[in-house]
């Protein structure tokens, strides 16, 4: 039930004080229609008695408090879903933004999502396949698994994200599979990379956009990712559809979250953050997951820029305690021309261990990703030594590793955001590089395997 007021107190920044309500409820959508009966949208962000704090989605320039009135609509935002979300541009608030008609709806969903009962919860175990090597291969992505990028200003993250949505896949045959991708306070010039490139390649069609722009309103950046997890969830939940869900950027989410707060006079936490910045981001993060029964999945991809490069910024630093580990984007190889510049030694997915191996990837895979590991570990150091002490200094293993650090990075980390390659193909590919190495140090790989898999001409 509608109820109207024109008893607005003040408006300061995004909020805006109504007094004199009733029976309001929180995060309730508000419409405050002005004189001349233009409309701007809000929510409930706190009551008092008979006082309630509203958040604007809008600017408030321009709003003339005394003849506008605030309309209580008695629900929160919702967005309305359907399998035709499939292969649409949305705006952050869900209105279509690609010039095609409205949405017909089979129904209305809040928008901040029902959490998922802890013991309804499936273990993720299932392999997906995104065409990246240093992902597949080493770090790998395990369907209903939370597994952030940890990016930095100027790296391509844009470039991964897209290839990511483009090549993402379910090995499994007859999987539905559809890719959300959320983003958030990004530039005019991405927004368009990002339409351009899945519409290039044929991605859109099992693709939701949902394009919150950096000229937008920073307040609607709160609700965009929770529109494009709300799409999601009845994809996968009701529709049985593997969904992985890309967000890109979580840093400009949670600056729109410093601004409200900033707004409300609020105490800071860590660098003005709000002290509820990791429940708000695990409110996000834990709508990722499987449910026992249920055919569908949401996988979770959320792309952050670290402040500074700094990996001890509350966002990643919490990001990291709520998600099942994080790949890491590195300035180092980006300078030498390496794409995607991923940094595998301290990147980490937790969940690997559970997508890998026979009847999911290959028998030889969790054995072959240690060596690999070991390796080029080995051979970073043995290059840092010989930059320090001169070539001279390394003994005739160490030269080997050296080497094969060298080939791992230009052949296995660098093969460029067009090329799609098989798990096979990356499994085979490791083999290749492994065959550097004297067979007496790959001590992490059963004989068995070796005899089966390294290439025949070196044994």
């Amino acid at each position: 039930m509608d109820r109207e007021y024109r008893t607005i107190k003040e408006v300061v920044g995004p909020l805006m004080l109504v007094e004199g309500v009733e029976g309001v409820g929180y995060n309730e959508l508000v419409e405050i229609e002005q004189a001349d009966g233009e409309i701007r949208q809000g929510k409930v962000l706190e009551i008092n008695k008979d006082k309630a704090l509203v958040q604007l989605f809008e600017a408030s320039q321009g709003l003339k408090i005394s003849s506008s009135k605030a309309r209580f609509l008695g629900h929160s935002i919702e967005l309305g879903v359907s399998m035709d979300m499939l292969g649409r541009v949305f705006d952050g608030m869900g209105k279509p933004k690609d010039g095609g008609a409205p949405i017909i709806p089979d129904a209305r969903v809040d928008i901040n999502g029902e959490p998922i009962n802890p013991a309804a919860r499936d273990y993720p175990d299932e392999f997906i396949q995104t065409g990246i090597s240093a992902i597949d291969g080493l770090n790998t992505l395990v369907r209903g698994q939370k597994l952030p990028v940890f990016s930095a200003s100027g790296l391509p993250h844009a470039n991964l994200a897209a290839q990511i949505a483009r090549q993402a896949k379910v090995l499994k045959e007859g999987s539905k599979f559809a890719v959300v991708f959320a983003a958030i306070g990004i530039t005019y010039e991405e927004a368009d990379f990002f339409v351009s490139d899945f519409r290039r390649t044929g991605a859109i069609d099992r693709t939701v956009l949902f394009m919150n722009l950096a000229s937008d309103p920073a307040i609607e950046r709160i609700s965009t990712p929770r529109m494009a997890l709300t799409a999601a969830e009845y994809l996968a939940f009701e529709k049985g559809m593997h969904v992985l869900v890309i967000m890109t950027d979580i840093t400009n989410y949670a600056e729109a979250l410093r601004e409200v707060s900033a707004a409300r006079k609020e105490v800071p936490g860590r660098r003005g953050y709000p002290g509820y910045l990791y429940t708000d981001l695990a409110s996000l993060y834990e709508r990722a997951g499987k449910i026992k029964g249920r055919e569908g999945s949401i996988t979770q991809i959320p792309i952050l820029t670290m402040p500074e490069d700094d990996k001890t910024h509350p966002i990643p630093d919490l990001t990291g305690y709520i998600t099942e580990g994080q790949i890491i984007l590195s300035r180092d190889l980006y300078k030498r021309g390496y794409n995607p510049p991923i940094d595998v030694l301290p990147s980490l997915s937790r969940l690997k261990d559970k997508g890998i191996g026979e009847g999911k990837t290959r028998e030889d895979h969790a054995d072959t990703m240690n060596q690999l590991f070991a390796a080029y570990a080995a051979g970073k150091d043995a290059k840092e030594l010989s930059a320090i002490l001169g070539e001279a200094a390394l003994t005739e293993v160490d030269k080997k590793y050296a080497k094969f650090a060298e080939k791992f990075e230009r052949r296995y980390i660098a093969q460029g955001f067009d090329e799609n390659r098989s798990i096979e193909e990356t499994l085979n590919l490791g083999w290749e590089l492994l065959k550097i190495l004297p067979r007496t140090e790959l001590k992490r790989i059963k004989d068995k395997y070796i005899e089966k898999y390294l290439p025949q001409e070196v044994k």
